[in-house]
């Protein structure tokens, strides 16, 4: 189906989550295309891609009719003007994660959306990480009972800060949690729905910090307890996730391939693409009915950025449902900033039942 279709894609900003992510993902993805991107300053943008035209501002981009998907991939304070504007301007429209800076921001652009009969939707392409949706299939299949405990982590050793990085700097949706959170707590709602409670512990640990590069996070349901974890001086990490029922446990190492194989120049969809070595896949324990414990390596599922962005394309054509869309994108930000109030007073923090999103 995609090969039948051309849907003009801009890319507003050109940083590292552009080059890395959204750019190599676009280009591979049947029946879209990398028609323009806007890039303040330097020539980065046209000579990886000379074919794209290159605008300098967003307003520009626009007014140029040039792109039916305008894809906002720029700083997080940024997200909520640029996506209205695009919107606005007749455009569907992709944002990168945290989606807004805050809660209202965010209702307020789904509304908008869906007054306009635009689509919008969020970038959360590690839902399409190997590791993920192997523990979704495990969980999915019952081989471990009833889940009680959900443990997710991103575990980095970075000991000093990117001073020239706007995540690392004091400023609207800068910090950790609102890099790395949105990725855990959007997985965590996949699999378990809203929490009933959050507990939070937000802070800093280097010693040059100006802002939080430590979490962490505690969902409660009933039965089940999702943590979810990161930090900066982990020179040993933990395992990115485990996950223990009342028949079996599942314990997994090692980040998605993904990441590292774009930064490297690899071209998604490529003959092996999002396949994990076999030496990080994960340990699954089951007891018998004896009592016995097993254990088994399980096979990672093949990751795959793309099926993101041919969801979004098949969404633009009607042909099916959005997988991630703005009510995804509150949610998340609605647990983030439960999140930050939690740590701030020290308590738990009870989840009310969702507003309409009008």
């Amino acid at each position: 189906m995609g090969e039948m279709i051309r849907i003009p894609v801009g890319l507003i900003g050109f940083g590292s989550a552009s080059r890395v992510f959204h750019a190599p993902v676009i280009s591979a993805t049947q029946g879209l295309e990398l028609a323009a991107v806007v890039e303040r300053h330097g020539d980065t943008a046209s000579r990886l891609y000379p074919a794209v035209r290159v605008f300098r501002d967003a307003a520009s981009l626009f007014d140029s009719g040039a792109v039916r998907l305008v894809v906002v991939a720029t700083p997080n304070a940024t997200h909520f003007d640029l996506a209205r504007q695009a919107l606005l301007t007749g455009h569907d429209v992709v944002v990168d994660k945290p989606f807004t800076s805050s809660y209202e921001e965010g209702r307020e652009l789904s509304r908008l959306a869906s007054s306009l009969a635009r689509l919008l939707s969020v970038f959360q392409n590690r839902r399409w990480d190997g590791d993920f949706l192997t523990v979704r299939r495990l969980i999915e299949s019952g081989i471990l009972g009833r889940v009680t405990l959900f443990e997710s982590r991103f575990d980095r050793y970075r000991p000093a800060r990117r001073t020239s990085s706007w995540r690392e700097t004091e400023g609207p949706g800068a910090g950790l949690l609102f890099d790395l959170g949105p990725h855990l707590i959007d997985q965590a709602l996949v699999l378990f729905g809203l929490p009933e409670a959050v507990t939070a512990d937000v802070r800093t640990e280097r010693d040059d910090a100006v802002v939080d590069d430590a979490f962490d996070v505690v969902l409660h349901y009933p039965g089940i307890r999702a943590i979810l974890r990161a930090g900066m001086l982990a020179c040993d990490p933990a395992p990115r996730f485990r996950v223990q029922g009342t028949q079996g446990s599942y314990t997994k190492h090692g980040l998605d391939p993904q990441e590292n194989a774009l930064k490297a120049g690899g071209v998604p969809g490529s003959p092996g693409w999002g396949e994990e070595d076999e030496s990080l896949w994960g340990t699954l324990a089951t007891a018998s009915a004896g009592g016995l414990i097993q254990k088994r390596t399980v096979r990672t599922e093949p990751g795959n950025y793309l099926r993101y962005y041919a969801n979004v394309r098949d969404a633009i054509v009607g042909a099916a449902p959005l997988e991630v869309g703005p009510h995804d994108g509150c949610r998340v930000i609605r647990i983030l900033e439960l999140a930050r109030e939690s740590s701030r007073l020290r308590r738990t923090l009870e989840v009310k039942d969702e507003p309409s999103h009008g």
